[in-house]
């Protein structure tokens, strides 16, 4: 399901330039940087590039042929 939302100009134009730069479409660079910084607010203490690793490292076991490492 999509919604609607209203965004300034200024970040609908920073989003189009940067969804060119990383190949996405600007809806999901908008989606990619309110993930990023939904998961920043819940974790407060953990460093951007973190972050952005574990997300990175998790969108790859869910699109890929790789397996979760498992301890133990």
């Amino acid at each position: 399901m999509s919604t609607v939302v209203r965004i300034s100009d200024n970040l609908a134009k920073q989003a189009r330039l940067r969804s060119k730069l990383e190949q996405r479409s600007m809806t999901s660079q908008l989606e990619y940087w309110a993930k990023i910084g939904k998961t920043a607010e819940d974790n407060p203490d953990l460093p951007f590039s973190f972050i952005k690793e574990t997300l990175l490292a998790r969108a790859e076991i869910q699109y890929s042929d790789k397996e979760e490492y498992t301890f133990g």
